[in-house]
């Protein structure tokens, strides 16, 4: 599935880290960042997940939130975020269902072999639900200030 900008957001409901539950329609009426990564406490996963926490006092300036979304069951992630530090908000799909919907579960290549994987990739998606900015194939060093940047230029 592709998702397009300007298309309303697939609907999400993932338990988080912390015992918690987050869902899209939970957030109506704030932006929301929406950030899959291929696996928590790996180097690119931990370096966005540190990006995207150093600027959420910055979100929550312009009425952000930011979620980040993997595979990794919720007791790795409770883990993950306590080793690092990081105050953003982590969601496991351990069923892969959200990732499914949002078209980032696909097969990926690593030094000639192929398996099956998450695609670095970040939603941007309007207080309405819709689709704002769609970024694939996510390089983590500035990702973060640029998802920031673009829901200021909103």
């Amino acid at each position: 599935m592709e998702i397009i900008e300007g298309a309303p957001a697939p609907a999400f409901d993932m338990p988080t880290d912390g015992g918690g539950q987050v869902s899209l329609d939970g957030l109506k009426g704030q932006w929301v960042a929406l950030y899959f990564y291929p696996k928590a406490d790996t180097p690119g996963c931990t370096n966005e997940s540190k990006d995207f926490s150093a600027l959420k006092t910055a979100f929550g300036r312009v009425n952000a939130v930011v979620i980040g979304v993997s595979k990794d069951p919720v007791k790795k992630l409770d883990r993950f975020k306590d080793k690092h530090e990081l105050n953003i908000t982590l969601a496991s799909d351990e069923g892969g269902d959200v990732c499914e919907r949002y078209g980032v579960w696909g097969e990926k290549t690593l030094y000639g072999r192929k398996f099956m994987g998450i695609e670095r990739a970040t939603f941007l998606i309007d207080p309405e639900g819709q689709v704002r900015r769609v970024w694939r194939k996510v390089k983590v060093p500035g990702h973060a200030q640029a998802v920031l940047d673009a829901v200021n230029g909103a």
